[in-house]
């Protein structure tokens, strides 16, 4: 899977400070991805053709972040047979509820996979994405296997810390 990747993309430059915990994530675990803007109101046309052109190029995964109306998954999914995550964006007077009501309220036979709203859904969705190409690369699954082995000791270790000061 030389040329695999995952794309990140999400409805506008304010999402980046959430969605770097995706790029960040995926960075660590060795999965090359690439970051876009593009909305699925304001760039349908360039949204389209950056989901063909991306596949065309070994696109495996694409995680799509949005708020308020969070159509880009959505739409996404609509372009492509490729997996599409969502991350609800936590912005807006409904502090995301809107935006996790639209990514994950697809019509049957258009799937989003969405994750949490918020930093955790962005960190989840990166997650996710690599679960989803360890399938088919030993390599990734040995890498998120020795992520999740990594987290399990520091919980261990946390608790050992915990019960020495009790």
């Amino acid at each position: 899977m030389s040329n695999a990747f995952v794309a990140i993309l999400m409805g506008s430059d304010s999402d980046w400070p959430v969605m770097e915990n995706t790029y960040k994530v995926l960075k660590d675990l060795g999965v090359t991805c690439e970051v876009k803007v593009t909305s699925a109101h304001r760039t349908p046309a360039a949204t389209h053709e950056f989901v063909k052109d991306a596949e065309s190029r070994g696109c495996e995964i694409f995680i799509c972040a949005a708020g308020l109306a969070a159509h880009l998954a959505g739409a996404v999914a609509g372009l492509t047979t490729k997996p599409v995550i969502g991350v609800p964006m936590d912005g807006g007077p409904l502090k995301g509820q809107d935006a996790l009501l639209s990514t994950v309220m697809m019509p049957a036979g258009v799937p989003v996979a969405t994750v949490a709203i918020g930093k955790a859904g962005a960190k989840n969705a990166a997650y996710l994405a690599a679960q989803m190409l360890a399938i088919a690369d030993p390599a990734v699954a040995e890498t998120v296997a020795n992520d999740r082995k990594a987290n399990a000791e520091a919980v261990i270790a946390k608790d050992a810390a915990l019960q020495q000061t009790l």
